[in-house]
């Protein structure tokens, strides 16, 4: 049977730690055959929720995120915002690159912040990482705005809508909940450095046409094993990304 909770650690029943695929749901198999990709220490005890599987980004792939968002943005801004931060993934990442004085982690799911903090601790960046339970938009209105100045948001959003997995070209202003205006107009309120982790086919010309800034949007491509898993979107006052 799966290993949940673990003692001590305030965790739930939903978060879940695998280590036989015989106990593993049928659509999570795919997935679970490339947990150390996922997590290079899944062994020592990584939790996740079920659902989180289908979400989390790649380790390699958080990492070169992490280590781009850190090189490309200005020097001024010293505090990184995951607004959708799942079970840590990209979090654990940011916050182990050193080059945030903070990291604010904001993921609506109480089962997976419950994992993430759990996650960060195993990878030992637990006391650089402030997480919050709620919505991201209304966290950083009623609790963040104080570090506007000082803040990059990174956004992973999920990537519901028609069209995700079969059409050659991903409409974002069909995605679900949240379309691409929908997240510019509410993040660039706030900071106008934003990084948004979206599906490898979305629309260029949406992305270019959403860029309200005389800065060119920048469009990396992350690749594993010679195939792109997603892009990153880089808008604001990032360097070019090496």
């Amino acid at each position: 049977m799966p290993t949940a909770s673990g003692e001590g650690i305030g965790t739930t029943n939903a978060c879940k730690h695998y280590d036989d695929v015989r106990h593993v749901p049928w659509d999570i198999k795919k997935y679970y055959h490339q947990r150390y990709s996922l997590f290079s220490r899944y062994d020592d005890g990584i939790l996740m929720t079920d659902t989180a599987w289908f979400g989390v980004t790649p380790e390699p792939v958080a990492n070169k995120v992490a280590q781009q968002l850190s090189e490309g943005a200005p020097a001024s801004k010293t505090v990184l915002i995951d607004c959708f931060a799942g079970v840590g993934g990209n979090t654990i990442a940011f916050a182990s690159s050193g080059r945030w004085k903070r990291v604010y982690a904001i993921e609506k799911d109480e089962n997976a912040v419950l994992c993430g903090k759990h996650n960060a601790k195993l990878y030992g960046v637990d006391g650089l990482i402030s997480w919050f339970h709620g919505d991201c938009f209304e966290v950083i209105k009623n609790e963040l705005e104080p570090l506007s100045q000082h803040s990059v948001v990174f956004a992973s959003p999920p990537w519901g809508g028609p069209g995700y997995s079969t059409d050659p070209v991903f409409n974002l202003g069909t995605m679900q909940p949240y379309s691409l205006d929908g997240l510019l107009d509410s993040f660039q309120q706030f900071t106008q450095e934003i990084a948004l982790f979206l599906p490898r086919t979305s629309d260029l010309q949406q992305l270019a046409n959403a860029n309200r800034s005389l800065e060119r949007v920048k469009a990396i491509h992350y690749c594993m094993e010679g195939a792109s898993k997603a892009m990153c979107v880089y808008f604001g006052l990032f360097a070019s990304p090496s």
